[in-house]
């Protein structure tokens, strides 16, 4: 059974914006069901280095190790210049904050992302799907720095 978690909250913003500046629910600006490169949250202050987290909806146990995909889009505004921004991605169990973030499940890192946008994803292994034990309480955690 296919499933895909959506967001549904903003957990921790930091510096981070929805395409048009603004700070408020920036989470519903990419809970699409298809990716629109119009709609996006950046990381500002070239990179912020602060992280975005945001909860995730919709998901039940599968009861499968295998089959668990994250999905993303990434892509570095021309602003960037030839400045090398790096990505973290996470799946976290039971953030609550930077102070309090939960259980890491996974992570990926993407090394000088490029100006276009380019779909990105992580299969987890099965021991990291395994880990999983509360699919109610993930999170994707996103962050941007330079080295």
């Amino acid at each position: 059974m296919a499933q895909f978690g959506r967001p549904s909250a903003d957990t921790s913003i930091g510096t981070w914006t929805d395409q048009g500046g603004g700070t408020t629910n920036i989470w519903d600006t990419i809970n699409e069901t298809s990716a629109s490169d119009t709609d996006y949250i950046r990381s500002v202050t070239s990179p912020s280095n602060t992280p975005y987290a945001t909860k995730l909806t919709n998901l039940v146990d599968p009861a499968s190790s295998t089959g668990h995909v994250m999905r993303w889009r990434r892509g570095k505004s021309v602003d960037g210049g030839s400045e090398q921004i790096d990505l973290t991605v996470q799946l976290r169990q039971g953030y609550v904050n930077e102070g309090s973030p939960g259980t890491l499940i996974c992570s990926k890192v993407v090394n000088d992302i490029p100006a276009a946008w380019t779909d990105d994803s992580y299969s987890l292994s099965a021991g990291e799907a395994d880990a999983i034990t509360d699919y109610t309480s993930l999170y994707m955690r996103f962050l941007a720095n330079k080295p």
